[in-house]
């Protein structure tokens, strides 16, 4: 075995069990890059129990660097969050349409052809699929910090491609080509959050990346809100222009951000990954940076004993597969909620009979809802369980889709239009409250750390697969010159919202308050869904003691 790679006092060819049965005794004994590191399993033991005991407030003053790295990174989900605003808003967008429509003789107005607007809402989602398998390998050779440099690159050169595009079909292959980045940094944000950041700021700092991405869809609302009134190729060009202005402050952030300590640890260099955990607390927090790291180098080790691989495969063998399906699931609840009919809020006001203005000024008003609903979503998960509010928030927003539904079916009533525009705004609400931040927080909570990037990954690919098959489906939906079901397309998200609801209700484990090596203990103890709650564990005791209901 090289240097630089784990070296236990204790021999790792015992089994599991017998190796932990007199942990007390236990210690790491390690010969890293960087020199001799040392640390006993009795630290890694007070270390759980300390970040059990730190409160909110607590936390956020002992490691105030890195929750300012975490914010920072995850500000790149913005970037995403304004393309997306701005890609499903562009198709009801006059000097958009004008370019690159045709005129609608039965409107007498310009519209994008339905399988323009479906390529144009799939492409970024196609790409951001390679993006997010690229970083999966990226993050497991070359950490976080490579990867997220990569990412800032891409961006600042395929944004060209949309700003100079002057056809329907460059503007298609810009979308996949900006897609690619996006992936990169929506894979990144939630994985990086949960791995600097103690327990107790883990799911408000995962849960941030979607109101990073309320934030960008604010932006991007308020930006064509802006240009309106203009009917000139500046009126779309300056929009995307406007991408570029993140780009010098990501590129800074590459610089300074430091390295996740657990990729530091999984590469045997836990030196480096004490100083890192160092230069991330405050001076009098400074003591626990050892047992922290000792830790990481417990929790790594209990999960290599479980599964010895970290690819893609490894994600879908033994107790990982059951993690990777509520991971996966769960972000594919962002879709199946019915995102896609709700976030092109703009285009349905129109088709409701709403003008232009009136329609963007409610679009821009819903993401500003939305953003609010972000920040409200803390307090939310700070008195109520994971499980219970994604359930809930699922089961109501069904309930919305099914009313809007049923409002379409009266079609003479004038202010009908409004009651459904007034309903979308409701659901984005919901969504903010709870899918939203939650759907992020769920995939990086339940995946193992040794398979957290690659878990994160397939969970936002799965994501994105969902969402390509929305966004062909959706605009044919929508369109006058398509299927023209307008409000009833709620009915067809309805049914998919329900089932997701009842997936989760039979499927959907409850994480909050459990460290990586417990739910690591609880999961390969195969505890039914609705029991997690109700077990404590014990990972440092015998394995028959090591779990037990309350």
């Amino acid at each position: 075995m090289p240097p630089d790679r784990v070296k236990l006092a204790t021999s790792r060819m015992q089994p599991w069990n017998a190796r932990h049965d007199d942990s007390a005794k236990m210690s790491y004994d390690i010969i890293g890059r960087r020199g001799y590191w040392e640390a006993t399993l009795e630290d890694a033991q007070a270390a759980n129990a300390h970040e059990h005991s730190l409160g909110i407030l607590a936390a956020l003053k002992a490691y105030p660097l890195a929750v300012a790295w975490s914010l920072v990174i995850s500000m790149s989900i913005i970037m995403e969050g304004y393309d997306t605003a701005l890609i499903g808003s562009l198709y009801a967008y006059p000097g958009y349409a004008r370019r690159f429509g045709s005129l609608d003789s039965l409107t007498e107005k310009y519209q994008i052809p339905a399988k323009w607007q479906s390529a144009m809402g799939s492409g970024p989602q196609a790409g951001a699929i390679i993006g997010a398998l690229l970083n999966g390998y990226l993050v497991q050779r070359l950490g976080y910090r490579s990867a997220f440099a990569l990412g800032v690159g891409l961006m600042a050169v395929f944004a060209f491609v949309s700003f100079f595009g002057m056809t329907v079909e460059l503007q298609a292959v810009g979308q996949v080509l900006c897609g690619v980045p996006w992936g990169i940094f929506a894979t990144i944000g939630p994985a990086y959050a949960s791995e600097v950041c103690p327990l107790p700021l883990r799911a408000y700092l995962t849960a941030y990346t979607n109101m990073c991405f309320a934030t960008g869809q604010l932006i991007g609302a308020g930006v064509l809100q802006s240009f309106i009134n203009r009917r000139d190729d500046w009126s779309w060009r300056i929009p995307f222009a406007i991408q570029w202005i993140w780009i010098p402050f990501l590129f800074i952030a590459c610089i300074f951000m430091p390295e996740s300590p657990w990729y530091l640890v999984r590469q045997g260099r836990f030196v480096e990954a004490e100083q890192i955990v160092r230069s991330l607390m405050i001076e009098s927090e400074r003591v626990q940076a050892r047992p922290l790291v000792a830790l990481m180098v417990h929790t790594n080790d209990l999960e290599r004993d479980i599964t010895e691989g970290t690819s893609y495969l490894d994600c879908y063998k033994s107790t990982d597969l059951r993690r990777t399906e509520i991971a996966c699931i769960s972000f594919v609840g962002q879709v199946t909620c019915g995102a896609p009919f709700a976030y092109s809020a703009t285009y349905f006001f129109q088709q409701a009979g709403l003008s232009s203005k009136d329609s963007y000024k409610l679009n821009l008003g819903g993401t500003g809802i939305a953003l609010c609903g972000t920040v409200g979503s803390w307090f939310l998960m700070k008195q109520l369980d994971r499980r219970t509010l994604y359930i809930t928030g699922m089961s109501l927003m069904s309930l919305w889709l099914l009313i809007i539904g049923c409002l379409a079916i009266d079609k003479k009533h004038p202010n009908i239009k409004w009651v459904q525009s007034c309903l979308c705004i409701i659901w984005l609400l919901t969504f903010s409250l709870t899918i939203g931040p939650v759907g992020w927080t769920i995939p990086a909570e339940v995946s193992s750390t040794r398979l957290r990037s690659k878990t994160v990954v397939l969970a936002r690919s799965s994501y994105y697969l969902a969402q390509i098959a929305a966004n062909v489906i959706q605009p044919y939906m929508m369109n006058p010159l398509a299927w023209n079901w307008k409000g009833k397309t709620g009915f067809f998200w309805f049914t998919f919202a329900s089932l997701t609801a009842l997936w989760a209700f039979f499927r959907l484990p409850e994480t909050k308050g459990r460290n990586n090596d417990e739910l690591d203990v609880m999961f390969h103890a195969k505890l039914k869904t609705r029991k997690f709650k109700k077990y404590t564990t014990n990972v440092y005791g015998n394995y028959g003691d090591r779990i037990r209901e309350v």
